[in-house]
């Protein structure tokens, strides 16, 4: 049905045919709780009626806000693309977001100068809230982001003293697990390689492997553990580091998929059968864990439904107008279970 004046149908239309004032109108579109049954029926029929739509730009600025929200990745954008663990929880951020009128905003934040520009950015108030990924344990944008009351949600507290609301995997579960399933399969000299070590995350996966030896009663080698950087051509240094040190070690741990595939050609370069002479366990369950060859066995986090819950709580943060944390709330730290899924490779 077309407007008395021909044109677009207007709020204040709505509200006249629905019997009710504009403001509650408003109230109506904008989904407050604070209408009767009868009344949001009532323009929601005057709704469909005149065929209104909604401006959504005019409603973003009269309530200072962008619709948009900034998925931040203070990596370089090389790693972002070579590594699934992203493009995975792109994929969940983005399904979470398929049924709002938000707009996402992808930012890399990897060297000093797009710090910088990011800095600024947020600053002006450009988006309604950030998603922080990957973030290491000196990294001053959270920080920021408290000091400019924008609600934000980390993937990965930086620390268990974390401020802001975060959604994680257990990752002590998830190397306690892969350990336990190596001492399952009678290996002995098990050794780890490490993820960044300024990342809480992989701290925990370090954790989750010291106990699970110390429990079944074996004493923790340090010269079976060597940090790597959750990078293929890490795991290969890792790895070769290892052989060097301990080559007669019978089992790897590997912090990611993406560096048990590098220790996988170290390990295959030397002659060394996987898993005859070496069981291999990586972490993830990626793409790259089910096609390599043997099958890799690997830790599976949740990583799509990770950023499904993120969108949820960072969402319900925009809805309250501030982050938890300046509203004095104690701040919200998800943790979601993780799989061992076992493979030939163990």
């Amino acid at each position: 049905m077309r407007s008395r004046s021909g044109g677009r149908p207007t709020l204040e239309e709505v509200a006249a045919r629905a019997g009710v004032g504009r403001g509650t109108v408003s109230r109506v579109i904008n989904g407050s709780p604070r209408v009767s049954d009868a009344t949001r029926a009532a323009v929601e029929a005057a709704v469909a009626e005149l065929g209104y739509v909604p401006n959504t730009a005019a409603r973003a600025l009269a309530a200072n806000r962008t619709d948009a929200i900034a998925l931040v990745v203070p990596e370089p954008e090389t790693r972002f693309f070579a590594e699934p663990y992203f493009s995975d929880m792109l994929k969940g951020v983005g399904a979470e977001l398929s049924d709002t009128e938000m707009q996402l905003l992808l930012i890399f934040a990897g060297s000093d100068r797009e710090r910088r520009r990011l800095a600024q950015y947020l600053a002006a108030h450009r988006v309604d809230g950030v998603l922080l990924v990957s973030v290491h344990a000196d990294d001053p944008l959270p920080d920021l982001l408290a000091q400019l009351e924008i609600p934000a949600v980390i993937s990965g507290p930086r620390s268990a003293a974390e401020t802001l609301t975060s959604v994680d995997s257990d990752n002590y579960g998830g190397g306690r697990s892969a350990v336990e399933h190596l001492l399952s399969r009678g290996r002995r000299k098990i050794a780890h390689i490490t993820g960044r070590l300024d990342v809480y995350g992989a701290q925990r996966r370090v954790d989750g492997y010291r106990d699970a030896l110390s429990d079944a009663g074996q004493e923790v080698d340090e010269l079976l553990i060597e940090t790597g950087d959750f990078t293929e051509e890490g795991g290969r240094r890792a790895m070769t580091k290892l052989l060097g040190r301990c080559p007669d070690l019978d089992a790897v741990f590997a912090g990611s998929d993406v560096m048990a595939a590098g220790a996988r050609q170290v390990l295959r370069e030397e002659g060394r059968r996987i898993p005859d002479d070496v069981a291999l366990v990586g972490y993830d369950d990626s793409a790259i864990a089910r096609h390599m060859d043997p099958p890799l066995t690997s830790v599976r986090q949740p990583i799509e439904e990770m950023g499904r819950r993120m969108i949820d709580l960072l969402l319900s943060e925009i809805a309250d107008r501030r982050p938890a944390v300046s509203r004095g709330l104690e701040r919200r730290q998800v943790v979601l279970a993780t799989e061992l899924v076992a493979r030939a490779s163990s």
